[in-house]
């Protein structure tokens, strides 16, 4: 595979990137997403020569520095890995916002800016129609795990999926003023269609207890027909005809495979026309489609990288579909121990 081109907004940014107090594991990794610049990797106050940019992770703080930096922030990209980010598992896309971070809907993000500003050419949504396409052949999503099935009943009439999420997570703090409790969705949803097929399916962080449940999430199933936790995402989207979410990306996930989304949130692909919102955003009047929501989402945003460094999101795609064809659903032996370890590391019983 041949080394995407380095994008404009990498060189646009400084030579020297103050990466700050980024778990160790990840620096291998930071150091492919910036081919030609120089890391410092550091743990306290510090002083850089020349112009710098301030590296954060997520929703991470501030520090208080001698000298104000440009802040860039990086999280886990929406077509990650065959296995769960709290496990550690190697990633292949992280995303880098200069403005704030796509599940903080307080302010735009530059997601949000490409959605609202950015013009789609015809190759743009050209691309994004191919790369979907490539998506939907393999049945990628974000993690990839999941080794059960199940099947939809020959009489359910209309079935509708409601993903956990975790309740903890800063997507719920900033980017769900309406609703953030996985069981009042629930409840909410329920008491709309009294006559649909109701699945629930919680985050996989939280099946595998390396993040809490939410609150009273345990009796969720007082309010839905199938609980579902072991089932890969990409093939229960194919046997449902609505996702009711606050601000899941597998909320996004349905809409890459045609699905009716209802958002109780207000997740990045929420208030552009794809979506039914119930809980809107002002500011987001523009009227897209899905290829642009694509193009914007997995094909701009996103850093995507291999061994060798940055790659572009077709073949970050294609290392998915090989990697999880190798893998074939089964759990590795040593994944229990392991998760027994992080479990204690974490705090999470």
């Amino acid at each position: 595979m041949a080394p995407a081109p380095i994008p404009k907004r990498l060189q646009a940014l400084p030579d020297d990137l103050l990466v700050w107090r980024f778990p160790r594991w990840k620096w291998r990794f930071l150091r492919r997403c910036f081919p030609g610049k120089r890391l410092h990797f550091v743990e306290q106050e510090t002083s850089l020569p020349g112009p710098a940019a301030l590296l954060l992770w997520g929703s991470s703080p501030v520090p208080d520095l001698r000298v104000p930096l440009p802040v860039l922030r990086m999280e886990d990209g929406f077509l990650r890995s065959v296995g769960l980010g709290a496990e550690l598992t190697r990633p292949l896309s992280w995303v880098l916002d200069s403005r704030g971070m796509y599940y903080d809907a307080r302010s735009p993000s530059d997601l949000e800016w490409l959605l609202t500003q950015h013009d789609f050419s015809l190759q743009d949504r050209e691309q994004a129609a191919q790369l979907r396409e490539q998506i939907l052949r393999h049945g990628i999503s974000k993690y990839n795990v999941g080794g059960q099935n199940w099947q939809r009943p020959s009489q359910a009439q209309r079935v509708i999926l409601v993903p956990g999420q975790v309740e903890s997570d800063a997507a719920l703090a900033h980017g769900s003023p309406c609703l953030r409790s996985n069981l009042e969705l629930l409840r909410r949803v329920r008491e709309a269609n009294p006559q649909a097929l109701l699945l629930y399916k919680p985050h996989p962080d939280v099946v595998a207890r390396l993040r809490a449940q939410g609150k009273g999430e345990a009796r969720a199933r007082e309010h839905c027909d199938v609980w579902l936790d072991d089932v890969p995402m990409e093939r229960l989207l194919e046997q449902v005809d609505e996702v009711h979410t606050l601000t899941s990306l597998t909320g996004f996930e349905a809409l890459l495979r045609g699905k009716t989304v209802h958002c109780y949130g207000q997740p990045f692909y929420s208030g552009w026309g794809l979506t039914v919102d119930h809980c809107p955003l002002p500011r987001r009047t523009r009227r897209l489609g899905l290829d642009e929501l694509v193009a914007a989402a997995l094909i701009h945003y996103p850093l995507y990288f291999g061994p060798q460094g940055l790659i572009p999101a077709e073949d970050a795609v294609a290392l998915l579909t090989d990697w999880k064809e190798r893998s074939q659903g089964r759990k590795p032996w040593w994944q229990e121990p392991y998760r027994a370890i992080l479990r204690r590391v974490i705090g999470v019983r």
